[in-house]
């Protein structure tokens, strides 16, 4: 059944990229409602955001989304997986500026704020995005697919030269809460190249090592307390791949695979399918299907509470 929240639940925190402030709150929705954003602190004109794939403004960094109007919402994809890992459907957010709160780089706050205050079915049916053939697109040696499935799956290849990274796999399946417990956590990473050329562009000024984001640096980790898992960069890929999903505007049925990817790759598979006749299949899930989907399963002392360190 779709679901929306018990209560509003409120956030507030800086921006990753823009170090701006904002605070955001997530408020129940009725069944069909979505995923919608509203800019509070934009008083004229539409300020309305839906979570929708096709708004999606295609940059490397983030997920952007920009309405009609020109108005636009950046990182959008960790509350989206947050969202979709808790088998939230309908909701409104509010917030009140240009960016999503960065909170510790990963989800889990969100999570664990999301399912503190509950979540209760609406009684109406899921629909969802059944995979029927496979799509794939392809750009500077990076792939992104969707294959059929029974099951919603999560496959992602990373490769770096930063040694402490390397090359990094994992495929999971996303039923019986598997986001909540093996993906939530893991924070935002980059190499310390790139924090430093994105500051001097102006970007990445709410970062903070070891705070809200892993910067390697050759073999060297920033991390704070240490590394959550040891293969923490490619569980983030896999987090930020299920919130870029999500814009699909409901859960997919299939197998995605990333070897590369990044939100910009994620967003142009979406479209693909969308745009290929018979790839995607709208179904309204059975009972059955619905318990398989992620969010489903999703017990409270399986969600992590605390980065542990790892060697």
């Amino acid at each position: 059944m779709q679901n929306t929240l018990k209560a509003t639940v409120a956030f507030a925190g800086v921006g990753l990229h823009s170090g701006k402030p904002a605070r955001m709150a997530l408020k129940p929705a009725p069944a069909g409602h979505g995923i919608v954003f509203k800019r509070t602190d934009i008083a004229l004109g539409n300020n309305v955001i839906p979570a929708r794939w096709d708004l999606v403004e295609r940059t490397p960094l983030c997920t952007k989304l920009v309405n009609e109007a020109g108005v636009t919402l950046s990182t959008v994809e960790h509350i989206m997986a947050a969202l979709a890992g808790c088998g939230v459907h309908n909701v409104l957010i509010e917030i009140d500026g240009p960016e999503v709160p960065i909170a510790d780089g990963s989800s889990v706050e969100f999570v664990r704020a999301i399912m503190k205050q509950g979540v209760k079915s609406q009684g109406v049916p899921v629909t969802a995005w059944e995979v029927v053939k496979p799509v794939t697109v392809e750009k500077d040696g990076a792939t992104a697919t969707l294959m059929p499935s029974g099951r919603f799956k999560i496959e992602f290849h990373i490769d770096f030269a930063e040694t402490a990274i390397g090359r990094q796999s994992r495929t999971l399946d996303m039923r019986n809460g598997a986001f909540a417990r093996e993906l939530s956590d893991s924070r935002t990473f980059c190499r310390r190249a790139d924090v430093e050329n994105m500051q001097a562009n102006g970007l990445a000024l709410g970062g903070v090592p070891g705070e809200n984001a892993v910067v390697f640096d050759g073999d060297t980790i920033e991390s704070g307390a240490g590394l959550r898992h040891a293969d923490e960069p490619v569980r983030h890929k896999m987090l930020d791949a299920l919130g870029d999903l999500a814009l699909a505007g409901g859960p997919i049925i299939g197998h995605y695979t990333g070897d590369k990817a990044g939100h910009a790759l994620t967003n142009t598979l979406l479209r693909a399918a969308f745009a290929t006749p018979g790839a995607l299949r709208k179904v309204v899930c059975s009972a059955a299907q619905a318990e398989d989907l992620p969010g489903s399963g999703l017990v409270w002392d399986e969600i992590p509470h605390q980065a542990i360190r790892v060697a």
